[in-house]
C-alpha cells in the first residue's frame, strides 16, 4: 500500500467491458508520480488514499475480473504529509 493525492477524475468516452464501470482517478504519489487508478469508493480532489496494488487490486476494486493494477483502498483523515 501506499499513500497518494486525488487531482482529478478522468473521463473516459469508451473503455473496454473488462474495465467496469468505476471512475478512474488521477493520483500523485508522494515522490510526485502521476498515476491512475479505479475507485470504488467515491474520493474527491484533494483527498489523501492508500491505494492496493498488483493483483490484490482486482480485489479491491470488487471484482476479479477488473483489468487494473491500481485501486483506491480508503481515504486518509487529517493526514499532514
Amino acid at each position: 500500500m501506499e499513500i497518494h493525492q486525488v487531482r482529478q477524475q478522468l473521463v473516459l468516452t469508451s473503455r473496454l467491458d473488462d474495465l467496469g464501470h468505476l471512475p478512474i482517478k488521477v493520483l500523485t504519489s508522494m515522490s510526485g508520480v502521476t498515476l491512475a487508478a479505479m475507485d470504488p469508493i467515491g474520493v474527491k480532489e484533494g483527498d489523501y488514499v492508500f491505494t492496493i496494488a498488483n493483483s490484490a487490486a482486482r480485489d479491491a476494486a470488487g471484482d476479479k475480473r477488473y483489468l487494473t493494477d491500481l485501486t483506491v483502498g480508503g481515504i486518509i483523515d487529517g493526514f499532514k504529509p
